[in-house]
């Protein structure tokens, strides 16, 4: 009698288990692009069950191989290619606007010029400043950045918080006006001036879904301690 090994004992998928693919592409989406390995350890999938569904996606147009990010850590050997969401995969998450919005706002910047457009995207994302505030109100102890992208992912935006060399920078997984910002980029302006605004410094965009970037990426700068900033005055 055979004996099954704890690694073939986890959860496998046949190349027609949907819901699964399903799983698959929107852990992309949220947690942003994967090894086949890394996804087979969140999903609990066996790594030859997280292949089958990586290219049945991949034949859909739905997800592409790409070369990882050059990394000093890295280890010998050739880097595992990870796998990033296209604009088909991120369709499949209700990003697309109808033909109609940008219909309506080609027809706005025709009549009032693209400061009518920008005044438009910023009353869009006045909700999100409004829901940013009750996050804070509710939830004091949260540091801003965090509490901004918790109002992000829960207007769809599937965002986060990670660490870098010179503060924070704020990554949306998904865009839902990706297809209407890449003709019309006042709406990442918008969004942008709002984060500046709610969290009180200059912010920068790095990248953009609806430029094609795999993740919208925001640098937000740390803010000086009072002691060094008292530093810099002393040596003026």
């Amino acid at each position: 009698m055979e004996f099954e090994s704890p690694v073939s004992q986890r959860i496998d998928a046949r190349p027609d288990d949907a819901p699964t693919r399903e799983r698959v592409a929107r852990s992309i989406l949220e947690l942003g692009p994967s090894t086949a390995a890394v996804l087979a350890d969140r999903l609990d999938l066996t790594p030859a069950a997280v292949r089958r569904h990586l290219d049945h996606l991949s034949d859909e147009g739905a997800v592409e191989a790409r070369e990882p990010r050059v990394n000093a850590n890295r280890g010998r050997g050739r880097p595992a290619k990870v796998f990033a969401l296209t604009e088909v995969g991120r369709d499949r998450f209700d990003q697309q606007y109808d033909d109609l919005a940008v219909q309506a706002l080609r027809f706005l910047a025709e009549t009032g010029g693209d400061e009518a457009v920008l005044e438009f995207a910023r009353r869009r994302v006045v909700v999100l400043e409004t829901r940013y505030r009750e996050i804070i109100e509710e939830r004091p102890e949260l540091e801003p950045s965090v509490a901004l992208a918790e109002a992000l992912t829960q207007a769809g935006y599937a965002a986060s918080v990670r660490e870098s060399p010179v503060g924070q920078q704020l990554c949306q997984q998904h865009c839902p006006v990706a297809h209407v910002a890449h003709e019309f980029p006042q709406l990442c302006e918008a969004e942008t001036e709002v984060f500046g605004r709610v969290l009180g410094r200059h912010v920068q965009r790095l990248a953009t879904i609806a430029h094609g970037d795999g993740v919208c990426t925001t640098c937000i700068p740390e803010v000086p301690s009072p002691r060094s900033t008292q530093r810099g005055l002393s040596q003026r």
